[in-house]
């Protein structure tokens, strides 16, 4: 009796620790199945978050690419639009040459074609002069008589170089660039400062993205413009304040051969005077003679161009004054520098009644010559020495 009694009791006891394990089996089961479904989902997360990455990465390396190729294409555009711009002043010029020896050869009933054709030209001529005063500001009426006397400021012993006021500014700041090929100018707070025995030690060095080529850089209105090193005849409009590139044009022309003879390594000589901002290059198709061209140094692009009579042989240097081109010439061996070629591109200067003008007091060379049209003067690198000319100066007959 006692033992059934004790059955049914241990019946239900045995069948409910029999159902709470089956459940504990049920959770484990669901507690490894959730296990496993989260670790799935964190290994699915970890290679989203990868491809993204990935995806990133990839993006960066496309717009990398797709910048550098619009930046190609910048410099393509520049390059095209300036050869065409010479192509069609080439054409122009053509075009011309071509109605003129058309009107020569005909018979003479043409003669009167050709007449009106010299008229017509005449015209035009007298027309293109009008715009050229009102563009280069014709009140311009002085020109060089004699080089009274000279200075030198220093004598930094580099053989090639270029120093300089700003023109176009206030401040009394000196610039220095120092060599042929080179990326670093140097900015003293003025030409005390630069006089000192040390000039690079309390000097403001301002490093270019791009060497320059030759010596015929110039400062003007707090930008320098400066022949890229490598490059045929790509000017750098380059802030020197904000240490950046601004624009950039192609001369058109130019960088083919020396601009000076004696002076090889420069190329392309950018000009400052009353006006603004000059280039001067010279052409194996002018048989060496030298081109000025005026260029706009807002907009970087050519205003007009002209052919001169004044060869690069034997040329050393040369500067824009008041519209007039003047070019120093020496002998190959350093002698006696002197002004004996002399372009006005306003015809206001009778260029052959003009006697050769002579340096004074000095036996040498000149790396570069730049005119400043505030002070009027001439800031020149010398056999290593940086030197300041003063001038005479004459109403223009």
């Amino acid at each position: 009796m006692v033992v059934l009694q004790l059955r049914f009791l241990l019946v239900p006891f045995f069948t409910s620790i029999m159902a709470a394990a089956q459940y504990m089996m049920q959770d484990a089961a669901l507690m490894n199945y959730i296990d496993r479904r989260l670790l799935s989902l964190e290994k699915r997360l970890e290679k989203c978050n990868q491809d993204i990455l990935d995806y990133v990465e990839e993006f960066r390396d496309f717009s990398k690419m797709v910048l550098s190729r619009l930046a190609g294409l910048n410099n393509h555009k520049a390059e095209v639009k300036s050869e065409v711009e010479n192509l069609l002043t080439r054409i122009e010029r053509a075009q011309r040459d071509i109605d003129y020896f058309g009107s020569v050869t005909d018979s003479n009933t043409c003669t009167e074609v050709h007449e009106d054709l010299v008229k017509q030209q005449l015209f035009e001529e007298a027309e293109e002069k009008k715009k050229l005063k009102l563009m280069l500001n014709a009140s311009c009426d002085h020109m060089l008589a004699g080089i009274k006397s000279l200075k030198v400021v220093k004598k930094t012993g580099e053989k090639h170089g270029s120093w300089m006021k700003d023109p176009g500014k206030k401040h009394k700041k000196i610039y220095l660039l120092s060599g042929s090929v080179n990326n670093v100018i140097f900015e003293f707070a003025n030409i005390m400062t630069f006089m000192e025995s040390n000039h690079t030690l309390k000097a403001r060095r301002v490093t270019l993205p791009f060497p320059w080529e030759g010596t015929g850089h110039i400062i003007y209105q707090g930008f320098l413009f400066y022949h890229r090193y490598g490059s045929l005849n790509e000017i750098i409009k380059f802030n020197i304040q904000k240490r950046n590139i601004t624009d950039q044009m192609l001369l058109p022309g130019a960088g083919r051969i020396p601009v000076y003879q004696l002076s090889p390594s420069t190329k392309i000589d950018l000009a400052v005077d009353e006006q603004g901002l000059w280039g001067i290059h010279a052409e194996p198709e002018t048989g060496g003679n030298i081109v000025i061209t005026k260029i706009n140094h807002i907009t970087m692009a050519v205003e007009h161009t002209w052919d001169t009579s004044c060869n690069s042989k034997d040329a050393e240097a040369a500067f824009m004054a008041c519209n007039t081109l003047y070019v120093v010439y020496n002998l190959p061996s350093g002698g006696t520098s002197r002004i004996q070629c002399v372009y006005d591109v306003l015809d206001a200067v009778n260029t052959y009644e003009i006697p050769v003008l002579h340096f004074p007091k000095r036996q040498g060379s000149h790396s570069t010559i730049h005119y400043n049209p505030k002070e009027k003067q001439l800031f020149a690198w010398g056999d290593g020495s940086q030197i300041i000319y003063k001038l005479h100066t004459k109403q223009k007959v």
